[in-house]
């Protein structure tokens, strides 16, 4: 399908505006805005559940070029952003092997857009300004009207939102003779992670995001994985609550993301909003264990509080951002317990970290 040259407007928090052309449905959205560095990887990306409730700006200079691979490409059962912006959106694609345009997929999505945005100047509007809410519409194209509108998006920050994208029915993957058998909490998974645990011997349960410890235990795992997911990790006890449980029987624990995030409330460390969250394929991280520098693929807007990490008994730090200082691995001291804030099945990204799913295993089998 062509593209229209219909006028779109996208209006920030703090009444900056932004002109450009519509992409996707024509019609109105909005969410919290954020960017995302990656050059590749845009399908993974909206489909990821950790974006639910955000509109994504993609910094690469052309979205669409490629097309879309329906299920082979996808991180979830279909779209899970509010809303997309970008520079130039390429109205054919040069794929073979693509099932249909990105154009006919954010139609079918119900997806609103803009595009012919000078991203470089929103980005640096971001970057300074912080993290914000956001609409965009290519019906409404009153600024004064659209602010109007953006009061009925909720913020981020105290924002529950795993419930909503987590699996109805629990559900299992791998080969159910497979030599090890783990319980995954599904706070909004992606498919590749259980790809990467189905690929190392592991039968998989996946859990919706409430469901209660004594039904993860009851499935008698050898281990729990705790999945990343959008939202704020400190408006959700629950899950913090069925971490705490599963640490006390002393089986293995990986947590990914907001997982990680989970873990770290379980053990008593706060989580904090930040400034502009890490979102893209090349952020630079050390492990403090190993010593080795990893290339890695990253999608959070809140962090651990390093402070508290500081004189902790139970909790040390494993790895560590190395643009901005903040954590992003740790592990039990007490448990056999781990995680990371970053990406390691890195879909899109690069492949620095598969190792993770390795320690994982090799704890399953010490355990």
């Amino acid at each position: 399908m062509n593209l229209t040259q219909r006028e779109a407007l996208l209006v920030l928090q703090d009444g900056a505006v932004f002109k450009g052309l519509a992409l996707g449905k024509i019609g109105t959205a909005g969410g919290e805005i954020c960017f995302n560095t990656g050059m590749t990887g845009y399908q993974e990306i909206y489909t990821d559940p950790s974006y639910y409730g955000q509109v994504i700006v993609n910094t690469t200079s052309h979205i669409g070029n490629y097309g879309v691979q329906l299920h082979s490409e996808e991180e979830s059962d279909g779209v899970k952003i509010m809303g997309m912006v970008c520079n130039y959106f390429s109205p054919i694609h040069s794929r073979h092997t693509a099932d249909s345009s990105l154009q006919e997929y954010f139609e079918k999505a119900n997806i609103v857009g803009i595009h012919g945005v000078d991203t470089r100047e929103l980005v640096r509007h971001i970057r300074d300004k912080g993290v914000m809410n956001c609409i965009i519409s290519s019906e409404i194209l009153d600024p004064e009207a659209l602010l109007l509108e953006l009061n009925n998006v909720p913020d981020m920050e105290g924002l529950e939102l795993s419930s909503t994208v987590s699996t109805r029915n629990t559900y299992e993957v791998g080969s159910e003779d497979a030599r090890f058998r783990v319980a995954v909490l599904d706070l909004g998974i992606k498919k590749s992670i259980l790809t990467n645990l189905a690929n190392r011997g592991v039968y998989c349960s996946v859990f919706p995001a409430k469901t209660s410890f004594a039904e993860l235990a009851a499935w008698n795992p050898d281990g729990f994985f705790i999945s990343n997911g959008p939202g704020d990790p400190a408006a959700m006890p629950y899950a913090v609550e069925t971490v705490k449980q599963a640490l006390d029987t002393d089986k293995p624990l990986f947590g990914i993301c907001l997982g990680h995030q989970i873990l770290s409330l379980a053990s008593g460390i706060s989580t904090y909003k930040m400034h502009n969250g890490h979102r893209g394929l090349n952020h630079p991280v050390k492990n403090l264990i190993t010593g080795r520098c990893e290339v890695t693929s990253q999608n959070h807007g809140f962090a651990v509080r390093a402070d508290e990490l500081q004189d902790h008994g139970k909790v040390e730090v494993t790895h560590l951002n190395l643009n901005d200082k903040t954590i992003e691995g740790i592990r039990r001291k007490d448990k056999p317990a781990f995680s990371v804030q970053y990406h390691p099945e890195a879909s899109p990204g690069p492949h620095d970290s598969h190792y993770l799913f390795d320690e994982f295993i090799k704890l399953i089998k010490q355990a």
